[in-house]
């Protein structure tokens, strides 16, 4: 008897496979993406046919992630397992800044490196995501290894006219670059002077305009510093992100996507400097995301409202949390409260059941649990659903269908238990459940089933008992206390027993 694979291991295609992709790709269906340069959305049109380039400036590893940026990890993740669904060869690009003030300041205050910093919140930056079944990124470059692209760029911009130095520092010559503000769509003349985003301390005596920003930054007593033409120093933040895009996807990329908290200063000074080089666009389209709000408010640590990723989770399913951040629309706030969180909480619960329904019966209709994702072409619900989504990415539209899938399905589950079949032949079931598989795993939303087999032959895993109690702790949370009981006497069939305790623990014996 086959055992059901995980939805996590449903992989796209990364490698662009011409006969395989052809059809997708040459069809009327056309992707519109809201583009924040041209203010409008446009059609959306690689640079090369098959393949995106797509670069998501990362974050700044001083602290443990919080719910912004799981907003944003969740939101360019879905768009690349999209993309990669559509038949696209994406090569994702994913930043680590690891070199900044505030990690630096961090350091100080625990006696401790910026490294040891940088290296601690890195590897629990991967911890979160793997909770959150984000894929990893093609690659994730780090400014402490892109070093040497920076200073060839900075040195470029100093040989065109476009940097100076200035007793140790380099600065961006910002009035030399005409299309200065064509992203944000600021003029200079309406700009506070010195709006140079996070670099501190810029020694304002030393530039030429009080509007041009850092490129390199002389050493400072006791801080981390490199050789460079300038003398020893460290980079700016903006120079980074220019550098490592063109050291790992060249001087053009297709998508450039991040918070809308980074379209200025950072993106504009990216398009400044990359631009005034090469000559040619650093972007085709550029994407944001918008914030998270919690009650209303901004999310701050002032303001005692700030959520780790890690708080999160301790209360509530990861795939509550991707469903939570896919029910609005990516480019608007997205407003973080108890009821959109149980809202959440209660829709994956439905979405759950309807896969697990395959996973629990399908061995017994004789369905192939193995079975490759399924195509956009593969039927009305996946069109439906490219439809939806190919519209700006509207994944909260798209979800629709899932539910739709999902809630006919947990039907025949329920009708199936209480009367020992279904009402709908079963060989009509196979396609819509498969269906509901691949455009959950587009989403990322997925079960690690528990095998039929290990429940017949009475041989359920350590692992497989903690998922049947997880799926009954959220039933009773729900307040579904036929479907908590029906588990319990489930597992009690099966030689399991559960002790409930105080705090919502559940311990077990065989």
């Amino acid at each position: 008897m086959a055992i059901a694979p995980s939805l996590f291991s449903l992989n796209f295609p990364t490698v662009y496979h011409p006969i395989l992709c052809r059809d997708r790709l040459t069809r009327n269906m056309t992707l519109s993406l809201y583009n924040t340069l041209t203010r409008q959305k446009q059609t959306f049109v690689p640079l090369e046919v098959g393949k995106v380039k797509m670069y998501c400036c990362g974050i700044t590893v001083y602290d443990y992630c919080h719910l912004g940026h799981a907003r944003t990890c969740i939101t360019w993740d879905v768009v690349r397992r999209y993309l990669e669904w559509l038949g696209y060869a994406v090569q994702y690009i994913q930043n680590f800044t690891d070199i900044d003030d505030k990690i630096l300041n961090r350091a100080k205050q625990e006696g401790s490196t910026m490294e040891a910093v940088s290296e601690r919140f890195i590897a629990a930056y991967f911890e979160d995501m793997e909770q959150l079944q984000v894929k990893e990124a093609t690659a994730y470059p780090r400014a402490t290894h892109s070093l040497d692209g920076i200073k060839r760029l900075v040195a470029e911009l100093e040989q065109q006219g476009y940097a100076y130095p200035a007793a140790g520092d380099v600065y961006y010559s910002v009035r030399h670059f005409s299309d200065y503000g064509k992203l944000s769509g600021r003029k200079l003349e309406d700009m506070q002077a010195g709006a140079s985003g996070r670099v501190t301390d810029p020694e304002e005596a030393k530039k030429k305009d009080p509007f041009d920003f850092a490129l390199w930054k002389a050493a400072k007593p006791g801080e981390p510093a490199w050789d460079s033409p300038w003398g020893e120093g460290r980079p700016g933040w903006h120079i980074e992100c220019s550098a490592m895009v063109r050291d790992y996807l060249g001087p053009t990329i297709d998508l450039h996507v991040g918070g809308s908290d980074l379209i200025f200063p950072h993106h504009e000074n990216e398009i400044a400097q990359s631009e005034a080089v090469t000559g040619r666009p650093l972007a085709n389209y550029w994407l944001h995301n918008g914030m998270v709000r919690v009650e209303g408010e901004k999310m701050s640590k002032s303001l005692g409202n700030f959520t780790t990723i890690r708080e999160l989770l301790a209360q509530i399913d990861p795939m509550a949390v991707r469903l939570f951040v896919l029910q609005g629309h990516y480019r608007k706030p997205l407003d973080f409260t108890q009821e959109a969180l149980q809202a959440a909480t209660n829709g994956w619960q439905t979405l759950r059941e309807g896969l697990a329904f395959g996973y629990s019966y399908g061995s017994r209709f004789g369905w192939d649990l193995d079975f490759s994702p399924l195509t956009p072409l593969a039927n009305d619900w996946t069109q439906r659903f490219e439809a939806a989504v190919n519209d700006d990415f509207n994944f909260a539209e798209g979800l629709a269908i899932l539910f739709e899938l999902a809630k006919d399905l947990r039907k025949e589950g329920n009708v199936l238990v209480h009367q020992g079949q279904t009402e709908t032949d079963p060989a009509q079931l196979q396609l819509p459940w498969q269906t509901l598989v691949t455009l959950a795993g587009v989403l990322g939303l997925a079960i690690a089933p528990i095998s039929e087999e290990s429940v017949t032959e009475n041989n359920l895993s350590d692992q497989e008992i903690e998922q049947f109690i997880q799926q009954r702790m959220i039933a009773r949370k729900n307040k579904d206390f036929a479907e908590s009981d029906r588990l319990r006497d489930q597992l009690k069939e099966l030689g399991i027993t559960l002790i409930d305790q105080p705090g919502g623990v559940t311990k077990w014996h065989r």
